[in-house]
């Protein structure tokens, strides 16, 4: 049997730790932001799965381009 993640899991002080989804995603944000904010939007890129829907790699790549400002969007659709 495999062990799979039920808890989002923060860095802290180089150690691994269980948090709320509330503050692993504000800490996801602002990882974001600082790399936009210190490298430019084109520091961020997405990859995303075709074994998603259609609604989710739209809603992904809607995300980088308003969100973040990027168009380093792929995905394995094209492999």
């Amino acid at each position: 049997m495999s062990k799979r993640l039920t808890t989002p899991m923060v860095r802290d002080g180089g150690a691994l730790r269980e948090s709320t989804w509330a503050e692993a995603l504000q800490r996801a944000a602002v990882g974001f932001s600082d790399a936009v904010d210190t490298h430019g939007p084109t520091s961020f890129g997405m990859f995303s799965c075709s074994k998603t829907t259609n609604e989710v790699n739209y809603a992904a790549q809607r995300f980088a381009r308003r969100v973040i400002g990027s168009n380093n969007i792929d995905s394995c659709n094209r492999t």
